[in-house]
């Protein structure tokens, strides 16, 4: 997977500027690269987790991301991680052709095109101006791994945790949090 990200990123930094003026010429939103707090997979072999960052390329849009996904040598799946600019995280579990999702707070969607991607896979109607952040998707998403939608339910219910420590917290339940921490750093 490393060379996979390496040739990924390499390819992300040369097309970076010419898809952002492309990009912007179209009215299209491309996330800052330093707006992503963490992009992380995780996914299992025969050995255990194993996690390696996700190509900035891949967080701009949800389908980028189960591109990305697709790519990871596991029969198994793979568990896609995004926390964005300390306001929301995406989750997404792809098993096969299955991608299930979690987008952490609805009303980032009118902010963050990552959110708004989700959003439309999902099939969910625009936020009112006065909702309330909620999480939208797929809640038992983990529960096969030991986390429930009632644990995620917690998590996601407490005003006070940022988004990647929910994530750390969720990494921890799964049996991965020293790696992750360590990846993050």
């Amino acid at each position: 997977m490393g060379d996979l990200t390496n040739t990924r990123r390499l390819r992300s930094v040369i097309l970076r500027e010419e898809t952002s003026a492309c990009a912007a010429s179209k009215g299209v939103v491309v996330v800052p690269e330093d707006t992503v707090d963490l992009a992380v997979v995780a996914y299992r072999d025969d050995e255990g987790w194993r996690l390696d960052t996700v190509p900035d390329d891949a967080v701009e849009d949800v389908e980028d991301l189960v591109d990305a996904l697709r790519d990871v040598p596991s029969p198994s799946g793979a568990l896609g991680m995004v926390a964005v600019d300390e306001d929301f995280f995406v989750l997404v579990r792809l098993r096969g052709d299955d991608a299930r999702m979690l987008l952490s707070d609805i009303t980032a969607v009118d902010e963050w095109p990552l959110a708004d991607s989700v959003a439309d896979v999902l099939d969910l109607p625009d936020p009112e101006d006065d909702d309330e952040p909620q999480p939208a998707g797929d809640l038992t998403m983990l529960a096969d791994l030991g986390v429930s939608a009632i644990d995620l339910a917690v998590m996601l219910d407490d005003p006070d945790a940022y988004p990647d420590e929910v994530l750390s917290d969720i990494a921890q339940r799964l049996g991965f949090g020293d790696e992750f921490e360590a990846l993050i750093g």
